[in-house]
């Protein structure tokens, strides 16, 4: 049934004229006219009647526009939804990230890019580690932000920051006062980690097997939070990551330590789909990440933090 007959079945039920939808669409009265008789064939009943010079709804003509009504509003608003997500500046993201970057990096950038761009909206998923693809694969998810290193013809990944991996402990343990210790020196102690299949957690066993020794896992779970309050209890030591110089500002009831073997960090990229056009917005989104300067800008809303934390106390 051709939409654009049902748009002129709705002007004429709703009082114009055929002249009038003739004139406003730039055709012949008589090809109007043809089309509302074929539409009337389709249905098999007249749903116009005329009446003097003006046609009138029949019954079944008034039962059948309710119905055109509704599907043309539907219509009306897919096609308003489509146009939405093609203009750059109106468009949602949807985004996934590892939950422990969703913390300061995730904010950070969508803070900087809605500030330039307020209108585009962003739909937000938290990826598990424990899944062997990512999410943007499956046609959901324009974009993920992850330490992962994704492998693969259909995906690409883009390094934006090496994060540091900082030795969490108690704040009494006997390494809290320093700012610097080598693993070595916990070879003996309780860990908490993350289960495996975590990246966090197969990085963390990388670094101790490095450093001569396999940690004694005595607590594991999903949530870094949970982790840190692990360590916090006293219940163990852990690995965890803090963003690029804000290692002191995240310690909360634990302490951070700066781990002083070699490569104790983990690379943070941004993934997409090589299969996948993406919309305007998320393909905005991308070129912002992929352009920002995130040293700075951490840096700034470190200095933020500070402040507000300053104005706090």
């Amino acid at each position: 049934m051709d939409t654009e007959v049902l748009r002129w079945f709705q002007q004429v039920a709703d009082g114009a004229t055929v002249t009038e939808v003739a004139e406003l669409q730039i055709i012949s009265q008589p090809a109007v006219s043809r089309a509302l008789a074929r539409l009337e064939d389709e249905l098999g009943t007249p749903l116009l009647s005329k009446s003097g010079r003006v046609l009138r709804l029949t019954h079944a003509g008034a039962v059948f526009k309710r119905h055109a009504d509704a599907v043309l509003h539907q219509l009306d608003d897919g096609l308003a939804a489509v146009s939405e997500l093609l203009d750059p500046e109106t468009g949602t993201v949807a985004l996934a990230f590892q939950p422990s970057l969703g913390t300061w990096l995730v904010p950070a950038l969508i803070s900087d890019f809605s500030a330039r761009h307020p209108s585009v909206r962003f739909r937000l998923e938290q990826s598990q580690d424990s899944l062997l693809s990512s999410p943007v694969t499956g046609g959901g998810i324009d974009l993920e932000f992850t330490a992962r290193r994704l492998r693969g013809q259909e995906i690409d990944w883009k390094r934006l920051v090496t994060e540091p991996l900082w030795l969490a402990v108690p704040s009494d343990h006997r390494l809290a006062g320093r700012r610097q210790a080598a693993l070595a020196e916990v070879a003996a102690e309780d860990f908490v980690m993350l289960h495996r299949g975590w990246e966090l957690r197969a990085r963390s066993e990388e670094l101790c097997a490095a450093a001569g020794f396999t940690p004694s896992v005595t607590f594991e779970g999903d949530d870094l939070a949970m982790v840190r309050g692990f360590v916090a209890a006293g219940l163990g030591v852990s690995i965890v990551p803090a963003p690029p110089g804000a290692a002191t500002r995240w310690a909360g009831r634990e302490r951070l330590v700066e781990i002083a073997d070699a490569g104790a960090s983990r690379d943070v990229g941004l993934a997409w789909s090589r299969e996948r056009h993406l919309l305007p917005a998320a393909q905005l989104f991308r070129q912002h990440v992929l352009e920002a300067d995130l040293q700075t800008l951490f840096s700034a809303r470190g200095g933020e933090e500070q402040a507000a934390s300053a104005e706090r106390s």
